[in-house]
């Protein structure tokens, strides 16, 4: 992850600072002038993505200080102080924009998992991502993901084999399309999931005795009865359309996991704000 982020970086603060660099700090602050700024909550959240605040600031100005009072995965309340950035004003304002925007995408993430983990307790269901992530951003989104309590599914297509609808119809139907996955050099070593969409087809995929199951878009009478058939022989994971107001119910079938897209592909930004104090000052 840590060569990724510094591409990442790389490639946002070229998009921000163009040619001309920052045009309006290096107008108004005087070359020598050192400035004290925190980044801030503006509402209760679980952090991520800390170590990338520094690896901004490594990359525009090494002398920049960047002191975290909190780790990724600790919740905050609003008006908390996360991190002092200390160094030339110049500098430290120039990174802010792209800091925050790093900060706040992931802590969002790891804030909304936080939250369908939360819904969740006492169950056994574990909440999973899903591949709706940002291009270019899916280790860093599913790293916040797993910030917020929540499981990694496969991380892209290489690593396991997920049989879904599209796949079975192409295949000629679910025995056809795990058949050709066993037969394949490629895939036969690999973990397969199959996608179902009906109870008559889960009782296909049974007899396949694949590695995982997922229930796409069941009513929570067909996932109770399927965790029943399936009876703790293969685990179940339920898909589609999960949200905080119905994962409980979902959960509560027997499930083992529960397929959450909205933790990529939806999250809220969380709020945050970098403000200026005065040097020596803690805020």
């Amino acid at each position: 992850m840590e060569s990724l982020i510094k591409q990442l970086v790389k490639l946002a603060l070229e998009e921000d600072l163009g040619t001309r660099g920052d045009v309006t700090s290096k107008a108004t602050i005087p070359a020598a002038g050192r400035i004290h700024a925190q980044i801030t909550t503006k509402q209760p959240g679980t952090m991520a993505g800390l170590q990338i605040v520094k690896e901004v600031y490594r990359q525009i100005d090494p002398l920049v200080t960047v002191n975290a009072y909190i780790n990724d995965g600790d919740h905050v309340k609003a008006g908390q102080v996360i991190c002092d950035v200390i160094g030339a004003g110049r500098t430290v304002l120039t990174g802010e924009r792209v800091a925050l925007n790093f900060l706040q995408r992931l802590s969002g993430i790891a804030s909304l998992t936080s939250q369908f983990v939360e819904a969740v307790a006492g169950t056994d269901a574990v909440i999973l991502d899903t591949r709706k992530t940002t291009p270019g951003w899916r280790v860093l989104e599913k790293y916040a993901v797993r910030m917020g309590g929540g499981a990694n599914h496969r991380m892209g297509l290489y690593d396991m084999v997920l049989i879904k609808d599209n796949h079975i119809d192409a295949a000629g139907g679910i025995t056809a399309a795990v058949t050709a996955v066993r037969i394949d050099l490629e895939t036969r070593s690999l973990p397969i999931e199959i996608e179902v969409r009906t109870i008559a087809e889960l009782q296909t995929a049974l007899i396949c005795r694949v590695n995982r199951i997922l229930l796409d878009n069941m009513t929570l009478a067909d996932l109770k009865r399927a965790v029943k058939i399936t009876a703790g022989h293969v685990p179940l994971e339920a898909s589609g359309n999960m949200t905080l107001e119905r994962v409980r119910a979902v959960a509560e079938t027997g499930v083992n996991y529960i397929g959450v897209g909205a933790l990529t592909h939806s999250a809220p930004a969380l709020d945050l704000s970098m403000r200026l104090i005065p040097i020596g000052r803690k805020g």
